[in-house]
């Protein structure tokens, strides 16, 4: 079991730091009242190219909507991971293992909750963060469901998305 994954966000640097250590460079940020948007490819991974997210800490989510490679296609369409987000002139990101696939309009998928057990086993996370993470999780679900899984129409929330 790993320890939670810490991810840093320099927007004056336009740079991601990702959990494994490396430094990407970021092609928007933008930052409103509510929350932080990146945008940058992901070199390496074989079917998404392109990496759009929303850090919003008053929900602890980090919301993604993640373009494909040319003839690649992405079970989902909406990524969240629930996290602690530290807002600053680097924001910071630790993972909360939880995670959920939406399809627009259909359904959601809530994924890891074996991995958050784990860790909070083997004392990585302590019994406060996990009743948060699976506080936060349940919260999403049960609005994305109610919002006709509309992630953006149950966040009430104007989220824009740049193209890549």
């Amino acid at each position: 079991m790993h320890p939670p994954k810490i991810e840093l966000f320099d927007v004056a640097g336009m740079t991601n730091t990702d959990p494994k250590g490396f430094v990407r460079a970021v092609d928007v940020y933008r930052q409103t009242d509510f929350g932080l948007y990146m945008a940058r490819p992901l070199d390496g991974h074989p079917n998404i190219g392109y990496f759009r997210s929303w850090l919003l800490p008053e929900h602890g989510l980090r919301v993604g909507r993640w373009l494909a490679h040319p003839g690649q296609r992405l079970d989902h369409d909406v990524y969240i991971d629930i996290v602690d987000i530290e807002p600053g002139a680097v924001w910071r990101t630790t993972d909360l293992y939880l995670d959920l696939l939406v399809r627009d309009g259909k359904d959601l998928q809530v994924l890891d909750t074996d991995e958050v057990l784990a860790a909070r086993s083997e004392g990585l996370l302590d019994d406060r963060t996990a009743q948060r993470a699976f506080e936060r999780t349940f919260a999403a679900v049960e609005g994305i469901a109610a919002a006709g899984y509309d992630v953006e129409a149950w966040l009430k929330i104007p989220l824009t998305w740049h193209d890549g």
